[in-house]
């Protein structure tokens, strides 16, 4: 649990370095996928105690998540579904679930 933590600190930090280059709207999805993932990589591995069942939960929740939030801002007026929001999702998913991966050789 505490190589999780850590790994979201690296990733948030390293995102937080990189934050002139790239809007806040995409800077925020990208946090709330490394959220996601991040509880989908904990509630998964702690009930099967399988490290690639829970990088594909992982990466899967930060999917739905952005999905689901992108799907509801479709529903708003002069709004639509931003596939690069949800790629930013997507990619702060990713990023969380590898660096997991990368402190949790056990």
């Amino acid at each position: 649990m505490k190589n999780i933590w850590i790994a979201i600190l690296i990733v948030l930090f390293a995102q937080a370095a990189n934050a002139q280059l790239i809007e806040k709207d995409k800077q925020l999805h990208f946090a709330a996928g490394v959220i996601a993932s991040s509880a989908g990589y904990t509630y998964v591995y702690s009930k099967t105690k399988n490290k690639k069942k829970a990088t594909i939960a992982a990466i899967g929740t930060a999917l739905l998540a952005g999905t689901i939030k992108e799907w509801v801002d479709s529903k708003q007026p002069k709004n639509k579904f931003d596939k690069k929001d949800l790629a930013a999702t997507a990619i702060g998913g990713i990023t969380v679930t590898l660096t997991i991966n990368l402190f949790n050789k056990k």
